[in-house]
């Protein structure tokens, strides 16, 4: 699959290096630079969850998982963990390009960003330095979860379309059995905490989409 793989996204001016093994990638990744991670959960020796526990102990560089095909479970712990993104084995690779291009698209460097600090209810969000801070604490996010967040804090009390923040945040269609965005908000609303009262920061809007709540909600 690696040769298939590289073989493919080469061509598109992608630089490949790949790794048989997670320890083999944790080693290159603390060494050198990479602007992204194609990571399968099925490896030899450390599998992908175990490999992306220790990347993300001092790393937050984007993670797009490969999971087995129908088991939720294994992307619902990849989200948690840390990825930005999952894709069910088989997959097509025309969506493997799309997926890995809008990961990039996302992680684009904080100069191409316009300024502005958000804050709403004691969560700050730069998206300059793209630092989060929950009551004065620092909050680590993937990059999916910064923009998820950046889109929610820009129009607190509004309702975002579930459809739209598929196209904004993850960069692809929305899906009826595409739960991407459900599982980055499980994963906010863990990190960033609930309101004093016990509140949820982000309130399911059902049929619809998210909002970001204010204190006084």
């Amino acid at each position: 699959m690696l040769e298939l793989l590289a073989e493919y996204l080469k061509p598109e001016g992608f630089l490949i290096e790949p790794a048989h093994t997670a320890e083999e990638g944790l080693e290159r990744v603390s060494k050198k630079h990479y602007d992204m991670i194609l990571l399968d959960v099925m490896l030899p020796g450390i599998n992908g969850f175990e490999a992306l526990r220790r990347l993300r102990a001092n790393s937050q560089i984007p993670v797009l998982m490969l999971t087995a095909r129908g088991e939720e479970t294994d992307r619902i712990v990849g989200l948690e963990i840390g990825a930005d993104d999952y894709l069910p084995k088989p997959f097509n690779l025309r969506e493997l390009s799309a997926r890995i291009h809008a990961i990039l698209r996302r992680a684009r460097p904080a100069a191409d960003l316009k300024p502005g600090i958000l804050s709403e209810g004691g969560v700050t969000l730069d998206p300059r330095s793209r630092q989060v801070e929950s009551n004065q604490q620092p909050v680590d996010l993937t990059t999916a979860e910064f923009d998820l967040l950046a889109a929610l804090l820009a129009s607190p009390g509004v309702i975002l379309e579930r459809d739209k923040l598929f196209e904004s945040v993850l960069g692809r269609p929305y899906s009826v059995f595409d739960r991407g965005i459900d599982n980055h908000v499980s994963s906010l609303r863990k990190k960033l905490g609930s309101y004093p009262n016990g509140a949820d920061r982000i309130k399911s809007i059902r049929g619809v989409g998210y909002l970001y709540a204010a204190p006084q909600s």
